[in-house]
């Protein structure tokens, strides 16, 4: 396995390393890709070496809301616990950036967690930090006015890709925050009168300062 795990999972022993190299397949999937359906049975862990990867809960007529981001060094906690229980995936993920995973055989899953603590920590820690994500997000989307929302949103994108300038897509800004891109493209406009953004050509965006 030609990739310096070390890096992106610094706290892994070396052991565990080492099994990882041994054990685990390098995947690799392109932007627009899923990396996991909803309703699929999980035949490995996967976790994410690099790249950029967006989680999605689907409603019963197929609309998509998104509830985290997974990012180098994380893995999906919702993916590892209907994997262990060997039940259906109740989440969609698909790829923002190429993104490259290795991929964990189910049958290490408990193993791992009695044999090395750092992986045991790994797995805790995961769960505790999807859990907060999800609460931060039930909260600015379900308990706010929609301008709170998109506010909420455009200041997560610009902490995710690390940069000012955001590529917005109205459609579906709309999709992820359950409205319409008629109300999305009108707040838009209305934080630009209000100097928080700048709308530039080709659906880009220029953030300015999102706090009231």
């Amino acid at each position: 396995m030609n990739l310096d795990l070390r890096t992106a999972f610094p706290n892994f022993e070396n052991k565990l390393i080492e099994n990882l190299e041994d054990k685990a397949e390098i995947k690799v999937f392109e932007p627009g890709e899923i990396l996991m359906k909803t309703g699929q049975y999980f035949k490995s862990i996967l976790l994410i070496v690099d790249g950029l990867i967006k989680v999605y809960r689907e409603d019963e007529e197929g609309h998509e809301y998104f509830i985290y981001y997974l990012q180098p060094g994380q893995a999906c906690a919702l993916s590892m616990m209907s994997a262990t229980r060997q039940e259906k995936s109740e989440v969609l993920g698909k790829v923002v950036n190429r993104t490259t995973v290795i991929a964990i055989p189910l049958e290490y899953m408990d193993q791992w967690m009695h044999d090395y603590k750092s992986w045991y920590n790994f797995v805790l820690e995961t769960y505790r930090k999807r859990f907060e994500e999800l609460l931060i997000t039930l909260d600015h989307t379900a308990f706010r006015n929609m301008d709170e929302k998109l506010i909420f949103y455009l200041k997560r994108e610009q902490l995710i890709h690390h940069t000012s300038i955001l590529t917005i897509n109205n459609t579906e800004v709309a999709q992820e925050l359950n409205s319409s891109r008629e109300v999305i493209s009108r707040l838009m406009k209305k934080l630009a009168e209000r100097g928080m953004i700048k709308q530039l050509k080709n659906q880009l965006i220029e953030i300015v300062n999102l706090d009231y």
